[in-house]
């Protein structure tokens, strides 16, 4: 076979590779390799959207304790959908909600921060790391399971108001006398980040 034929068959089947690729990509909006994008800290799945997905540990490098999932849940169907919980892919660990969570049909629900429905690991340093991407899976009632990746930030800057805190209570002894003090985990409720922290997109 000659240089030139050779050059010829090696053009022809590039073009073929690069004309598959991009009639895979083309399958529609409605394929369902779109609808998980594990590289992104958002991911649309049916009539849910989560975005700016991060789990916000304590802001001490060293520091053991719970820490919290941020996002933001968007709702594009005409039915309520509920949140029914959020697990670490991999861990074993779920999250405990503050309370039961609706996202409204067209309507949208902030989770994290003060004033909005708060989502904590008990062990969350356990559980993660700083500067990972750590898989999460949010379970709604009529989508089901949503998996996108979420940033993993200490609590600090625009993350501040967002991340756990662990407040000592002494706990009493059977005879009345405070015993050593115990953490309780609740989410941190002073301040509030630039709105760049949860803008949407």
């Amino acid at each position: 076979m000659s240089r030139s034929l050779r050059r010829g068959v090696l053009a022809a089947t590039v073009l073929t590779l690069s004309i598959a690729t991009l009639s895979a990509c083309a399958a529609g909006n409605d394929a369902q390799t779109l609808g998980v994008k594990p590289d992104n800290a958002e991911t649309s799945v049916g009539d849910i959207k989560v975005q700016n997905a991060n789990v916000v540990t304590q802001p001490e490098t060293n520091a053991t304790g719970p820490a919290a999932i941020t996002a933001t849940v968007f709702n594009t169907g005409t039915k309520d959908q509920q949140l029914t919980g959020i697990s670490v892919d991999g861990t074993g660990q779920t999250a405990k909600l503050s309370t039961k969570i609706n996202v409204p049909a067209g309507g949208s629900v902030v989770l994290g921060g003060k004033g909005n429905p708060s989502a904590l690991l008990e062990s969350g340093r356990e559980a993660v790391q700083d500067g990972n991407a750590q898989q999460l899976t949010f379970d709604f009632s009529g989508t089901g399971k949503v998996k996108l990746n979420a940033f993993v930030v200490p609590a600090k800057n625009i993350f501040e108001s967002y991340g756990p805190s662990v407040t000592p209570q002494p706990s009493t002894s059977a005879s009345g006398k405070p015993g050593s003090p115990s953490g309780s985990a609740t989410p941190s409720t002073s301040g509030k980040p630039s709105e760049s922290a949860h803008a949407g997109h």
